[in-house]
């Protein structure tokens, strides 16, 4: 029973976390990001600027599977937060450049916001819940004015020092409009502004862009859809998906799952020695018993089937309570953490997770192998007692008695 509970337990969440992490991933981003590259002059493949991204977009709309496409801006920059009663703070951010309209059809993030609106009219910013968390750095809230220096003037002003000159560049000056919570912590490290702002940033026109963000209607089968898009557009594009935003993470989830039900197991086994010792024991303490039923008639099949039963008995009850003890943890997992975390024990930490909460999902294909491999190792465990029941000649257990 406890080795089923823990299996279905354990599996559950891992299987839980590994798609609340897709779901996070691909709902935060479109489902396929295209760019364009090119070789340089040691012959590696780099990225370029996209021009007349729409041409682009409309070829890639003729695809059997694609929804849409928008153009995005997208790069570090350096922020400086402007507090009135504090020292400014300064990180450097990946900032979005985004079309609005656009966003919300691709994206969950003007549906995660947790403060403001997913506004970029004007000189708005939308930042995520790191640079917005109560107990965090920054601290910001909406109506809340930051700095934003782009890579472009950073370089120039090196430039111009380097030759002699003095060169000073005025940083952009934004509002903060809204603070979104994607749910995983490396997402909410993003920032989120206009299209044009972006490109005003990063001193390119009108119509460039750095990758085309292209929402599907497979997001967990891309393989059809990306083939169909690179025979579209060519090869002079790198086609990547929403797992390219951590692949290792996700590898890393996977693999734990399995390594964890593979160690899990001997949980099980362990419980199959118990089974095995003491179905020994009640052959002993059955001698004459046995000795009776031979004597009477009873096959060597026969008698090795009364172990066989008990044995099965015992692994029938085992899995099913097992299972309504993994079903009923799960069910109040959240509930469990909660009570923890108010004795002061915090069993899963949202800083080194991203998730608030547990995240699980019960498999029936999972749950199936457990039961099932789980009743094998019961029946397995009791086949030796009922091999040494059956060797017993029915004199010699008489004797004995």
């Amino acid at each position: 029973m406890l080795g089923v509970a823990v299996l279905i337990i354990v599996t559950s969440v891992f299987s839980g976390f590994h798609l609340q992490l897709k779901k996070t991933f691909f709902q935060f981003s479109a489902d396929v990001q295209v760019r364009q590259v090119a070789s340089d002059q040691f012959g590696n493949m780099i990225g370029v600027p996209i021009e007349n991204y729409s041409d682009l977009a409309e070829r890639m709309s003729r695809v059997k599977g694609v929804k849409g496409a928008m153009p995005i801006v997208a790069g570090k920059v350096m922020l400086e937060t402007q507090p009135e009663d504090a020292d400014p703070q300064f990180d450097a951010p990946r900032v979005i450049g985004v079309d609005e309209e656009g966003m919300r059809k691709v994206s969950m993030v003007p549906q995660s916001m947790v403060s403001g609106d997913f506004d970029l009219s004007g000189n708005g910013l939308v930042v995520g819940y790191n640079f917005g968390r109560p107990d965090g750095l920054f601290r910001l809230e909406v109506g809340d004015r930051v700095s934003i220096y782009s890579p472009q003037s950073l370089k120039e002003m090196k430039d111009a020092k380097e030759n002699g000159q003095a060169l000073g560049i005025l940083p952009e000056e934004y509002t903060v409009k809204g603070v979104f919570d994607a749910g995983q912590g490396e997402l909410n490290d993003f920032i989120f502004c206009d299209l044009w702002n972006a490109q005003d940033l990063y001193h390119i026109d009108e119509d460039i862009a750095h990758m085309v963000w292209v929402e599907t209607d497979q997001p967990l089968n891309l393989g059809p859809v990306t083939a169909g898009i690179k025979k579209e557009i060519g090869g002079n594009y790198h086609i990547g998906t929403w797992e390219d935003l951590n692949p290792v993470l996700l590898a890393q989830v996977e693999v734990e799952k399995m390594v964890t039900q593979f160690l899990m197991f001997f949980i099980v086994i362990v419980a199959a020695f118990g089974i095995a010792s003491s179905l020994i024991i009640f052959g002993v303490q059955k001698t004459k018993e046995i000795g009776l039923l031979k004597a009477l008639g009873a096959t060597n099949v026969q008698v090795s089937n009364v172990f066989l039963i008990q044995s099965a008995v015992v692994g029938i009850l085992g899995t099913s309570l097992g299972v309504g003890a993994g079903m009923l943890v799960l069910k109040y997992r959240n509930e469990f953490l909660g009570f923890m975390r108010g004795k002061g024990m915090e069993l899963f930490p949202e800083k080194l997770y991203g998730f608030r909460e547990l995240p699980s999902q019960i498999v029936q294909g999972d749950v199936i192998v457990i039961c099932g491999v789980s009743f094998i190792i019961c029946i397995l465990a009791g086949l030796m007692p009922a091999w040494n029941a059956a060797r017993l000649q029915p004199v010699e257990a008489l004797r004995n008695e």
